[in-house]
């Protein structure tokens, strides 16, 4: 079974556990309730919402991370399950002592895997894609060529125009994006700490006020999905994030990925990129779980 994204938009909601349950409730009237064991992750993006200890408890059991979203649907704030795995203890202390050349191959792997996405979505919209992969095969160790920048400056104006900016503070088409990688980065962050590694210690972020370096790491191959899904919406004439939209972008978790062991759902591809992050950590394995060319095509 395929896990449920939450999302609560609307003030003057209250969240609260009912026996295995989330209930949504305005003043006494239940709204709605949901299995809290089919949840990926829950969503606040509402003014006025409130929500019991109990509920904040439960979805920390279950690695469920609950989001706080701030202006533009940004999220500022993760509820962090303190106990997520069984091996915790030694697979952060694996990631906290792990060498800035094995780093550097991770981020290598990462980026590559990110631009050779990129590529794909522009095919798939029937833009230009052939320099791609031409500059996935340059990404050295750590990128010191910074080859990801030199991908995103011809990618936006193909895939949006070239009068398109990526601005993470405008409305429109940025707004879409911004709700999209709110997703997937919850998905993320759900999969990073169920696979027991710390989401501050990142690969190739480093901000200091960032507690979600290695989530943004993880979450940079599945931006490429999210804009493929938001290209289709503007081609539908969608300019704003309404709720039609929302509901849209809340699918992206579900949407089918090709990697290495074949299509599989973006929230399980998220989950293997996870554990072969432990295991690189750990000297298990070198080479990380990432979706690779194609996406679906199907849209």
């Amino acid at each position: 079974m395929i896990a449920r994204i939450v999302e609560i938009a609307e003030d003057g909601r209250h969240l609260s556990k009912d026996r295995g349950f989330l209930v949504v409730s305005e003043g006494k009237t239940e709204l709605g309730r949901v299995p809290l064991d089919d949840l990926a992750a829950v969503i606040g993006n509402a003014h006025g919402l409130t929500y019991s200890n109990n509920l904040i408890a439960a979805l920390a059991e279950r690695c469920v991370p609950f989001v706080i979203c701030g202006p533009h649907h940004r999220p500022v704030a993760f509820l962090w399950a303190a106990d997520s795995h069984h091996e915790q203890s030694g697979r952060i202390s694996d990631q906290a002592v792990a060498t800035k050349p094995l780093k550097k191959r991770m981020w290598q792997q990462i980026v590559r895997s990110k631009i050779e996405q990129q590529a794909a979505t522009l095919d798939a919209v029937g833009r230009r894609s052939g320099g791609f992969s031409l500059l996935a095969h340059k990404v050295r160790a750590g990128d010191p060529d910074n080859m990801e920048a030199q991908a995103a400056r011809r990618y936006w104006p193909l895939l949006f125009g070239p009068d398109f900016r990526r601005d993470r503070d405008a409305g429109g088409t940025n707004a879409l994006l911004n709700y999209g990688y709110a997703i997937a980065r919850a998905g993320v962050a759900r999969a990073i700490m169920a696979a027991g590694l710390h989401p501050s210690l990142g690969v190739a972020h480093a901000n200091r006020g960032n507690a979600f370096c290695l989530v943004d790491d993880c979450l940079e191959p599945f931006r490429p999905i999210v804009d493929l899904m938001v290209f289709d919406l503007v081609e539908e004439g969608v300019a704003e994030l309404d709720s039609t939209a929302k509901q849209a972008l809340a699918r992206v978790l579900i949407k089918d990925m090709l990697t290495v062991n074949g299509a599989s759902p973006v929230a399980l591809c998220m989950e293997r990129l996870a554990v072969s992050l432990a295991q690189c950590f750990s000297g298990e394995a070198t080479k990380l779980d990432l979706p690779i060319r194609p996406l679906p095509l199907e849209r």
